[in-house]
């Protein structure tokens, strides 16, 4: 249910979901206890940001954004104060919109949220916040030209998922606290800049004073201030159909815009099962190797990471991924970190759909297949099906692996089995429109699933197992597990070769990603040195293009201490930084003692500056150094 304080009700509308959004009118909050976010010093029951005015110049030479901030502020009638978040920012001044100051505080910093900035109104309905980031903010990485594919120019992103854009935006960092934004960015004139909003300016931006272009953009829908992303460097674009296209370096182009040429498809596809798409376009911009995602699903410009281009498609479900995310993540959004699944398992469910509908219902079930074979391995890694973390409602970020994802969308496709696709796929599309650009909650979208689906039918009820689902350990014992005809093939070339037989018989040619992982994942941890040498010499593993095969190869010759495989290993990590693919590498060579230990040390001090600050602090834990 949702419940705005009375304090704050006369001051919201009732207007339905679709309304509010073009009206541009604040979001609710939602109040009920599980919608409490304990990663946010803010408290938006009292006064809250509705929008977010950004001016800021990239500073290369200092590794900084300087400039000011604009917020309006939604308060209660009593309020005299706003608390934002912050994350190591230079605050210059603080004044209302007539320039007088504003009094302030800097809360205590804590080392994972930050600190809490509470700003006295005196009335003020706008607030202004001249600022200057740290060179060590976490949610931008400044690459130096080197580190980019021309390797003459350099290059800034951002990445603002969970937490870290409190490290350059001082707002309120929560994803129940939806806010519409604009931004002016000004960046040396031979570069461009992007952002995950309507460009304002066109592709080339305005002179901005000696040596220096600005770019505008805006967001007239609100959404969660994780979104808001920003990227500069010496970008290109390639139109992929009428209203999508990427942006990359000019080198990267041609194969980027190529290998993501069926998105038209996937958004026909995606607006033809759970309603049109919001956004207006949906442009990609594919990053440098550093990129720590496979994809970031911000809105109008989903970032991806370069590994998904292999020249066959076998990869473009990550594009389907953030497509989906544009209704399930960006237009329904988790309140709280807490309840993450409700972005990841759903858009992981409904990325499977795409993919059924542009590929075919075959490669659709590897995927799926490929999920359950994750889900069964994250159970096990999490110590079992009564580990807490295997919980998809817990504590926030702490979701064994990747279980938000796999439980998640097993969950939904065990709903959709049990009422049939039809009825289920019309229950989403209308789950879709009630809570259009709103935040929900675990408790709110299983009152919504029996208030709109089950509609009191008890043996319904009882068959799904809803709660045990949401709030239990473990995997129920109605799961649905989608096999593949694909990949049994794979498994009769894996039990031949596990019985001994020769690895030239194995033959991949044509082989998919899916495939590949299939096999090789499916090889006993335990080989002999012969068999590695076998492994690697006749399917080429050391020196495969394609990143997650490279990242598979090196999970089983560290697992096996197989030195000859340490040259293509460094030369891996040191050149991809996504997370997916190299902290099973870091934490192999930690579980490896005196051999594995010192290894993984000294590849980490070679590559961390090639990582984004948040991969590099997680590699840091994993490996032991600070």
């Amino acid at each position: 249910m949702r419940i705005l304080l009375p304090a704050l009700a006369a001051l919201m509308t009732t207007t339905a979901p679709a309304a509010l959004a073009q009206q541009a009118k604040p979001a609710p909050i939602l109040t009920t206890p599980e919608a409490k976010d304990v990663w946010t010093h803010a408290q938006p029951e009292v006064a809250r940001v509705t929008h977010v005015a950004l001016d800021l110049t990239a500073d290369f030479a200092r590794k900084t954004m300087r400039g000011t901030a604009t917020l309006d502020v939604l308060a209660a009638r009593n309020a005299k104060q706003i608390v934002l978040d912050v994350d190591d920012l230079a605050i210059a001044a603080i004044t209302d919109p007539a320039g007088t100051p504003l009094a302030y505080t800097v809360g205590q910093d804590d080392p994972e949220l930050g600190q809490a900035l509470t700003i006295q109104l005196n009335g003020a309905r706008r607030i202004h916040i001249r600022y200057e980031t740290k060179p060590g903010a976490s949610a931008l990485q400044w690459l130096p030209p080197q580190l980019t594919a021309g390797r003459a120019k350099p290059y800034l992103f951002s990445q603002g998922q969970p937490i870290n854009n409190r490290s350059w935006i001082p707002t309120q960092d929560s994803p129940g606290i939806r806010q519409t934004w604009d931004a002016r960015i000004t960046v040396p004139a031979d570069l461009v800049a992007v952002m995950s909003g309507e460009r304002v300016d066109g592709a080339k931006g305005q002179p901005a004073g000696a040596g220096m272009h600005s770019f505008r953009f805006r967001m007239d829908k609100p959404v969660p201030p994780y979104l808001i992303a920003m990227a500069v460097g010496d970008l290109a674009f390639k139109a992929t159909g009428k209203r999508s296209g990427v942006w990359t370096e000019p080198s990267q182009l041609d194969a980027a815009a190529s290998e993501v040429g069926d998105v038209e498809k996937m958004i026909d596809a995606a607006a033809a099962l759970y309603g049109p798409y919001r956004w207006g376009r949906y442009d990609m911009l594919v990053l440098p190797p550093s990129f720590p995602f496979g994809g970031m699903e911000n809105p109008t410009l989903t970032f991806l990471t370069p590994t998904i281009i292999t020249g066959d498609r076998s990869n473009t479900d990550v594009v389907a991924h953030e497509l989906a995310h544009s209704w399930s993540g960006n237009l329904v959004t988790n309140a709280t970190w807490s309840d993450s699944w409700l972005n990841e398992g759903f858009t992981t469910y409904f990325e499977n759909r795409i993919m059924e509908a542009v590929y075919g219902a075959e490669r659709a079930a590897m995927y799926a297949d490929l999920d359950w074979d994750g889900l069964q391995s994250d159970i096990k890694d999490a110590g079992g099906a009564q580990a807490p973390t295997t919980r998809l409602h817990g504590d926030p970020g702490a979701t064994f692996g990747q279980l938000d994802y796999f439980k998640g969308s097993t969950f939904l496709r065990t709903v959709e089995q049990a009422v049939g696709r039809l009825r289920f796929d019309a229950y989403l599309r209308s789950y879709f429109d009630r809570h259009a650009f709103q935040p929900q909650t675990t408790a709110g979208f299983l009152a919504d699933l029996r208030a709109n689906l089950i509609k009191g039918d008890k043996a319904l009820e009882a068959k799904l197992q809803l709660d045990r689902w949401a709030y239990q350990p473990g995997l129920p014992d109605n799961a649905v597990h989608v096999q593949s005809p694909t990949l049994a093939r794979i498994d009769a070339k894996l039990a031949a070769v596990n019985a001994g037989g020769p690895i030239s018989a194995v033959q991949p040619q044509g082989w998919s990603t899916q495939q590949w992982m299939r096999f090789l994942n499916g090889l006993p941890r335990q080989q002999t040195p012969a068999r590695l040498r076998e492994l690697d010499e006749t399917l080429g593993l050391g020196k495969s293009n394609n990143a997650y095969v490279r990242s598979a190869w090196a999970e089983l010759a560290i697992a096996n201490r197989y030195d000859p495989a340490l040259p293509s290993i460094r030369a891996f990590v040191n050149s991809v930084g996504r997370g997916l693919l190299i902290r099973p590498i870091y934490e192999g060579l930690m579980k490896q003692g005196e051999w594995g230990q010192p290894i993984a040390r000294r590849f980490f001090a070679e590559a961390r500056n090639t990582y984004h600050p948040a991969t590099a602090a997680g590699v840091a834990k994993i490996v032991g150094t600070n």
